[in-house]
């Protein structure tokens, strides 16, 4: 089932990406042949999603303070058909708090309060995406959001490179067991996948973590996205994979 919009973008210039380097800074050249150092919002290592020549949209902010007024938000891939992907990471929690409040996610059940950056684990010193509370609620349910945009065909895959801090996330969550509900949201940021695995080649310890956790009780949501130049999506669930084994797929 697809909703409608939940996020719209402002307005988006077309280009193509010339390079990235730095993990912050893209060249790209616009549609009007101008070229401009863009902001890229996003520290990992894009596997599969930073590919030069590939058509891209950013957006530009009006703010005279900013240094790189341009910001990278998407990218065109054809693994299977032309598919755009968000690469800009500020925003999945943005439209996850969305998805919230419209209640589009029903597994979750009937909470009536969303926090956001709720202190958590040992020490306090974990945050976590979002709390959801309520008193039709039997246990709190702590939900964690993770950007995923690496993919193999149709399979969306997390992480793309070795997490320490995906990890510890996951040992928290198991750590809230039973008391409360424990989620993995996966942001699967592009439309074209409709399956959803561990990225066990580029993090294989992630992968074991998480299906322990999972075999302890912590809940997986793979939440599919259609990322276009005219918005966001929500498409639903990806059937989650967790008893595929280690995957050895070439980056």
């Amino acid at each position: 089932m697809t909703y409608d919009r939940i996020y719209c973008y402002p307005t988006l210039y077309p280009g193509i990406l010339l390079k990235r380097y730095k993990r912050f800074f893209a060249d790209i050249e616009l549609a009007t042949g101008e070229v401009i150092t863009a902001h890229c919002p996003n520290t990992g290592p894009m596997t599969g999603v930073c590919t030069a020549g590939s058509l891209v949209q950013v957006s530009l902010s009006n703010n005279p303070k900013r240094k790189l007024p341009y910001t990278w938000e998407m990218i065109q891939v054809s693994d299977n058909e032309p598919t755009w992907v968000g690469v800009n990471t500020g925003l999945p929690n943005q439209v996850v708090k969305l998805v919230l409040q419209k209640h589009l996610i029903p597994q979750l059940g009937n909470y009536s309060q969303i926090r956001g950056e709720v202190p958590y684990g040992l020490d306090k010193s974990s945050r976590v995406d979002f709390l959801l509370t309520g008193t039709d609620l039997e246990r709190p349910i702590y939900l964690e959001v993770k950007n995923t945009t690496w993919a193999k065909e149709r399979l969306a895959l997390f992480p793309d490179t070795e997490t320490t801090r995906g990890q510890k996330h996951l040992r928290e969550l198991m750590r809230l067991l039973p008391e409360a509900r424990a989620v993995m949201l996966y942001f699967i940021n592009r439309g074209d996948c409709t399956h959803f695995a561990p990225g066990d080649s580029a993090d294989t310890v992630y992968g074991k973590l998480l299906r322990e956790a999972v075999a302890r009780g912590v809940e997986v949501l793979p939440c599919r996205f259609e990322t276009k130049p005219d918005g966001i999506r929500y498409l639903g669930l990806a059937d989650f994979l967790p008893s595929m084994p280690l995957l050895k797929i070439n980056t």
